[in-house]
């Protein structure tokens, strides 16, 4: 096997930063959004990322989401784009027309700083960096200073995601953030859709109204949805935009894809600071879903409930917030 390495080129035309190590390879696009838009075992056939085609990319460009792990911060809606927070009311754009919300953040589709990538004998990492200040594109809807830094490594265990927030300002600051991680199914080049089935930590599901909003209710889980938090099943059993608590179990939060076919099992554990979870399988379309680990509530600072139960966190100045995440495969 050869020595890992981490070194730039291209993807798609696109600047990237390309780490390999024990048979496995990643690749990140720091120009859109700071994206790890592969994940891949190449000996063995396996992509398990969705990966935008040539003739995506533009596409892919323009609305940069569905492809790869994008960072959303703050994620997903919040109602009419108002942003209430320690006696003030941010107005984020409304960029979802359908619903009047906003929607998904400002960091998933604006270039990121390499701060470094390097390998060594066993593993190659890479660091991106947002720092925010005045001047700054998020600072004019979110006037907070802080600084958000995203480390991944690539070595014998899989795909590592490290990420801090730190509040370099002089006032508490809004800590909510997710990832829109899109996986493959199937993610090996000699299997189908129907070979696969998946499990997830999910606890409680919120309804939502007819704007995706969480109305502070939950909804009853159907059979299908019980046995998600069970035995699994298909993740393209119905079609999913559905949001849900997080539950637990074995002390950790995770979403498994068995390849029936290959017999191994595609671990991702997002760590237990996220206490939400949404899942989006694209109308049931088969070939990809959207697992997706949310520190918080959908529209969380309009939300009146408990903050620590809709994960509605804050950061003094100097705190740090951080949490990690892996993605790896294992034998079934």
């Amino acid at each position: 096997m050869s020595q890992p390495r981490a070194y730039e080129d291209t993807y798609q035309g696109e600047r990237a930063v390309y780490l390999e190590a024990a048979g496995y390879e990643a690749i990140v696009l720091p120009e859109i959004g700071g994206n790890l838009i592969a994940f891949r075992e190449p000996a063995k056939g396996y992509r398990f990322l969705h990966e935008p085609a040539a003739d995506e990319m533009e596409a892919f460009k323009a609305n940069p989401i569905i492809h790869g792990i994008p960072v959303l911060f703050p994620p997903n809606r919040y109602e009419d784009g108002k942003f209430p927070w320690n006696g003030r009311t941010y107005q984020l754009p409304v960029n979802e027309p359908s619903t009047g919300n906003h929607l998904h953040g400002f960091l998933h589709n604006i270039p990121w700083e390499v701060e470094n990538f390097s390998a060594d004998a066993s593993e190659s990492t890479v660091t991106l960096r947002q720092s925010v200040r005045e001047g700054h594109p998020v600072y004019a809807y979110l006037p907070f200073t802080f600084t958000i830094r995203l480390t991944y490594t690539l070595g014998a265990w899989g795909l590592a995601q490290r990420v801090t927030v730190r509040n370099e300002g002089e006032e508490s600051m809004p800590c909510l953030l997710a990832f829109h991680t899109a996986i493959n199914a199937p993610f090996a080049a000699n299997a189908t859709a129907a070979d696969y089935r998946f499990r997830m930590t999910i606890g409680k599901r919120w309804e939502l109204n007819e704007r995706m909003l969480p109305t502070g209710r939950f909804q009853p889980l159907t059979p299908e949805e019980e046995r998600m938090k069970g035995e699994g099943l298909s993740p393209f059993f119905a079609a999913m935009d559905n949001h849900y608590t997080v539950e637990p179990q074995n002390g950790r939060n995770r979403m498994e894809l068995t390849d029936t076919r290959n017999g191994v099992v595609l671990v991702y554990d997002a760590g237990t600071a996220y206490k939400q979870w949404m899942i989006w399988n694209n109308n049931a379309t088969e070939g990809f879903f959207c697992p997706e680990p949310q520190v918080n509530l959908v529209n969380a600072p309009n939300v009146d409930l408990p903050a620590e139960e809709i994960g509605l966190f804050s950061l003094a100045p100097g705190e740090i917030w951080e949490e990690t995440s892996r993605l790896y495969c294992r034998p079934l």
